[in-house]
């Protein structure tokens, strides 16, 4: 008798590898989040990534950590929170984010106003720093629950040439 496997993802896990998928769009060379949201039954309502406005160009809008406000990507991308809550279909009340950073203080006060009620996080390397603090206080001031994931989930993802394709 065949018996299953016991080494598969649980559902927290599960998503946050959709959220690092999701990761894999970002342009940003130095930090690319990625971000699930999630109903109570299992299913995917929403993903983003962070990454520049519709319409604004990669390629003219800077992508520099350091410099004045103007030539920094600080002023200009969407974090990967915001635009899983703005391209969900769907409202988002109730359900729970997945993302491999904790949110900052601007997307908690968007995961808050849009009834998120659970955070799924990994990395939270800004602990500490005053805009985290005042993360976390308006997230458990709200009663939205933090959870950070005891393993990392690390995606390896290639692309290979489709033996089933023909050069045109």
């Amino acid at each position: 008798m065949t018996t299953k496997r016991e080494d598969v993802l649980n559902w927290d896990e599960y998503f946050m590898g959709l959220a690092h998928l999701s990761a894999r769009r970002s342009k940003d060379p130095n930090t690319a989040v990625g971000a699930a949201i999630v109903d109570e039954n299992h299913r995917v309502v929403s993903v983003g990534y962070n990454g520049f406005p519709k319409g604004c160009s990669d390629d003219e809008f800077p992508w520099a950590r350091e410099g004045g406000t103007l030539d920094t990507k600080y002023a200009y991308v969407v974090h990967a929170e915001l635009n899983a809550i703005l391209n969900s279909k769907w409202p988002v009340t109730g359900c729970t984010i997945y993302v491999s950073l904790f949110p900052c203080n601007e997307c908690a006060k968007a995961i808050i106003q849009s009834g998120i009620r659970r955070i799924v996080y990994e990395s939270d390397k800004y602990n500490g720093v005053d805009t985290n603090i005042a993360s976390k206080r308006m997230l458990r001031a709200a009663g939205v629950e933090l959870c950070r994931l005891e393993n990392t989930i690390h995606l390896e993802v290639t692309k290979t040439k489709n033996p089933e394709t023909k050069a045109e």
